[in-house]
């Protein structure tokens, strides 16, 4: 599904250079449950940017599904993002403006989906994070566990082949991140490709595959036994 070969990100300012990521090589088949760790300024975040389309590297090659897309124009970035990616952040990302179902449906109206089947579609997703009897409170009246709730009905309402995580439990409590935890678990074994950023072994032990970052690079890939291909 996605191969990244000797990706390079470097930022420059006037007066300094700093290489975000240093020539990784990765691979991430259709299905699997990869997440990726290391400290605070490691590339984590500048990695799932790429991943996600929300950036391009300096240098490297970037193959997400049957596209090479290292070189992609911000539209042409947009349009492939729209119906094939989901996002999961760690700060929930919902609009304070608007209400848990209009929040659901955005993914579906950029994607022209006609009104009807929008409202079956959204309505079909909170009932599925048990987020339902909320569909008409705005984020400021949930907790952090219902807004998350929230934000992972979003991702998967246009059903993206994967899902990018940001630290999607940084914010919760236990009780409410292990939830969380699970719904991505399930969404994982119902076929959703789910790549996560996390700073918690706890989570992490969630996935097929843990992949270490230190200065921009890959240090170590633990693999386990669970997932075959």
């Amino acid at each position: 599904m996605i191969k990244i070969s000797n990706l390079t990100k470097i930022y420059t300012t006037e007066e300094v250079e700093t290489t975000a990521l240093n020539s990784i090589s990765i691979e991430i088949k259709d299905g699997e449950f990869v997440a990726i760790m290391g400290p605070s300024g490691c590339g984590k975040s500048t990695l799932l940017n790429i991943l996600g389309l929300l950036d391009n590297p300096s240098e490297g090659q970037y193959d997400f599904g049957e596209n090479e897309v290292s070189k992609y124009s911000e539209r042409q970035r947009a349009q492939l993002r729209k119906g094939s990616i989901g996002f999961v952040f760690q700060s929930f990302n919902l609009i304070d403006e608007l209400t848990v179902f209009e929040n659901v449906e955005l993914p579906l109206l950029y994607l022209k989906v006609p009104a009807s089947e929008r409202k079956q579609k959204v309505e079909a997703v909170l009932e599925r994070m048990n987020i339902m009897h909320r569909r008409n409170h705005f984020p400021q009246q949930l907790s952090g566990g219902q807004q998350q709730r929230v934000a992972i009905a979003r991702a998967i309402v246009a059903k993206p082949k994967l899902i990018l995580a940001d630290e999607p439990t940084g914010n919760l409590d236990s009780a409410n991140g292990e939830e969380v935890m699970k719904v991505l678990s399930q969404l994982n074994e119902e076929g959703t490709t789910i790549i996560m950023v996390t700073h918690s072994p706890y989570d992490a032990n969630y996935a097929h595959r843990i992949i270490n970052l230190f200065d921009g690079k890959v240090v170590t890939e633990n693999i386990k036994e669970k997932f075959h291909v």
